[in-house]
C-alpha cells in the first residue's frame, strides 16, 4: 500500500459533492463564476487522480489495494457495512478518465449550455463524485450506494437540458437502470444472508478462496448482477434505453453516459463478477462470451441503418462495450487488461464525437446524416476532427483503441478459435464510419440546404485533447498495460 496520509480518495470523491453546494450559491449570483468555479474544482480532482495514478503505476502496485481507506462502520447495526475505498489497476483508470471526461464535459458545455446553469454545474459536480465513489468503493452497499446516486443527477441531465422527447429519454433511463440496480441489490443481500455477514469486497474475495461459495449460490448472485452490470453496459437485450437517452442528452451529457456511465457495467463484472463469482464466472464464461460477441454485432450492424448522426455514436458505444464483456470473460490475462484498456480508448474516443455531434447540430441545426453535406469544404476544422475521431472510433492504429481491440481478439482466440469471427467487427466498424464519412465530410456541399459556420479555435483546441490521450497510449502503451496487466494477473484467471 502507498504510505499517505492524504485521504486522497475521501477527497475525490466528497470534495466535487461538497463543491456541488458551493457552486450552486455561486450560480445565482453569476453564470460565468459558477463555471469557473466547476472548472476549477474539476480540475483540481484531475490532479489528485493522475497524482494517485502515477504513484500506483511507478511503485508497479497495481495487483494490490493502493490509498486504501477504511474499513471504518457505516452502519453499525448491520455488520459489514463499512465505509472502505481503494483504488488498484482496475479502478484507477476508471477514476482518471472520469476526472479527465469532467474537465471537458465543463469546457465544451461552456457554450452549448446556457441555461439554468447554477443547477447544471452542481449536478456535474454531483456526478463526478458519486462515479468516483462508485469506481474506489471496496464495500458492496457502499458500492451500490455511490451506483444509485449517480442516476440521479443523470436523470435531471437528460430531462431538463435534453431534447424534444426528454421527458421521455430521462424516464425509459431511469426505470430501466433503476429496477436493474435493485436486481444486482437483491443478488448483494443474498451472498450476505447465504454465506457470510459482510459486504466488504476484499473479505468476500479472501473467504471464497478459503471456504468456496456454492455453486448454485454463484449462479444465483450472477444472474442478479448480470441484470445490474448488463444495463448498464450496456449488452443486448438491455440495451435499448441508451439510444434514446443519448439521443435526447445534450452533447456534454452524452460525453458522461458513453464515457463513464457505461463503465459502470463492464467495472462491475470484472470487480464482482472475476473475483468473489469466480466459480460461476468459469463455468458460464461461455454464456457471458457469446451475449458479449452477440452485442459486438448487434451493435455494428445496427449503427449501419442510423439516419441520425448521434445515434449511430450511440450505437458504436454497444459495439464497443461487447468488447469489455468478451475480454473480461476470456479470463486470461490479455483479455481481461484488454478489456480494462478498451473501457479507458473507448471513453475517449466517443467523447469527442459525442462533442462533435453537438457542435455540428448547433451550427447546422440538424444531425440528419442526409443533410449534413460537403463539411470538407464549409467546415473545414469540423471536419478534420471529425475524421479523427472516427479513426479513433473504428480501430485505425494511429490511436490506441486498436491495441485495446487486439489484446481482446488475441485473448478470445486464446479460449477458442472459434472466437475469431469477433475480427469481423472491425471490419464493420471501418464499414460504416467511412460511409458516414463519405456522406457528411467527403461528399459536395449542398448550397440550398443549410449554413454552416465552422467551429472556433478555442473549440479545436478543447476537442483535440480528447485525442491526446490516444495517441499518447498507442506510442507509450506501457503507461496503461504495466498497471492492467499486473491487476489482471493478481486475479485468479484460469486461461
Amino acid at each position: 500500500m502507498v504510505a499517505i496520509s492524504l485521504p486522497i480518495i475521501s477527497l475525490m470523491v466528497f470534495l466535487p459533492i461538497v463543491a456541488s453546494v458551493f457552486a450552486y450559491l455561486i450560480g445565482r449570483r453569476s453564470d460565468r463564476a459558477v463555471r469557473i468555479f466547476a472548472l476549477l474544482i474539476s480540475v483540481v480532482i484531475l490532479g489528485l487522480a493522475v497524482f494517485s495514478y502515477a504513484s500506483i503505476l511507478i511503485s508497479n502496485s497495481g495487483d494490490k489495494m493502493s490509498f486504501e481507506e477504511g474499513p471504518f462502520p457505516w452502519i453499525p447495526t448491520f455488520k459489514g457495512v463499512d465505509y472502505h475505498v481503494g483504488m488498484d489497476g482496475l479502478g484507477a483508470p476508471l477514476v482518471l478518465v472520469s476526472a479527465f471526461l469532467t474537465v471537458l464535459v465543463v469546457l465544451g458545455s461552456w457554450e452549448l449550455i446556457t441555461t439554468r446553469q447554477p443547477l447544471y454545474y452542481t449536478l456535474i459536480l454531483l456526478f463526478e463524485g458519486a462515479i468516483i465513489g462508485v469506481f474506489t468503493s471496496l464495500n458492496l452497499l457502499l458500492f451500490y450506494f455511490f451506483w444509485e446516486s449517480v442516476l440521479i443527477p443523470m436523470f435531471f441531465f437528460i430531462g431538463i437540458w435534453g431534447g424534444p422527447r426528454r421527458k421521455y429519454a430521462a424516464m425509459k433511463f431511469f426505470l430501466f437502470t433503476y429496477v436493474a440496480s435493485i436486481i444486482m441489490l437483491l443478488g448483494f443481500l443474498v451472498l450476505y444472508i447465504s454465506y457470510a455477514p459482510t459486504f466488504d469486497l476484499l473479505e468476500l474475495e479472501k473467504l471464497s478462496q478459503i471456504t468456496q461459495i456454492p455453486l448454485a449460490l454463484q449462479t444465483i448472485v450472477s444472474v442478479a448482477t448480470f441484470v445490474g452490470f448488463g444495463v448498464k453496459l450496456p449488452v443486448v437485450p438491455f440495451h435499448t434505453w441508451l439510444p434514446d437517452a443519448h439521443t435526447e442528452a445534450p452533447a456534454p451529457i452524452s460525453v458522461f453516459l458513453a464515457g463513464v456511465l457505461l463503465k459502470m457495467g463492464g467495472y462491475g463484472f470484472i470487480r464482482v463478477n472475476l473475483t468473489i463469482l469466480h466459480d460461476a464466472s468459469v463455468t458460464y464464461g461461455w454464456i457471458f462470451m457469446a451475449i458479449g460477441l452477440i452485442t459486438m454485432f448487434y451493435g455494428a450492424v445496427v449503427a449501419m441503418t442510423q439516419k441520425d448522426l448521434k445515434r449511430l455514436i450511440a450505437l458504436t458505444s454497444v459495439n464497443h462495450m461487447g468488447f469489455v464483456l468478451l475480454g473480461a470473460f476470456t479470463m486470461n490475462v490479455y483479455g481481461v487488461s484488454g478489456a480494462i484498456f478498451q473501457m479507458f480508448n473507448h471513453a475517449a474516443a466517443v467523447g469527442v464525437l459525442f462533442m462533435l455531434t453537438g457542435y455540428i447540430h448547433e451550427q447546422t441545426g440538424t444531425r440528419e446524416i442526409q443533410l449534413l453535406k460537403g463539411m470538407k469544404v464549409k467546415m473545414p476544422k469540423t471536419a478534420t476532427l471529425v475524421i479523427l475521431g472516427s479513426m479513433a472510433g473504428m480501430g485505425v492504429p494511429i490511436f490506441s483503441p486498436f491495441l485495446s481491440e487486439y489484446m481482446v481478439i488475441l485473448g478470445a482466440i486464446s479460449v477458442n478459435t472459434g472466437l475469431a469471427v469477433a475480427m469481423l467487427i472491425p471490419v464493420i466498424t471501418v464499414g460504416y464510419f467511412l460511409w458516414m464519412l463519405k456522406r457528411t465530410v467527403l461528399s459536395q456541399p449542398d448550397e440550398r440546404s443549410l449554413h454552416y459556420h465552422d467551429m472556433k479555435n478555442f473549440d479545436v483546441v478543447h476537442l483535440t485533447i480528447y485525442l491526446i490521450p490516444l495517441l499518447l497510449l498507442l506510442i507509450f502503451p506501457s503507461l496503461m498495460l504495466n498497471m492492467t496487466n499486473l491487476f489482471a494477473e493478481g486475479l485468479h484467471l484460469v486461461r
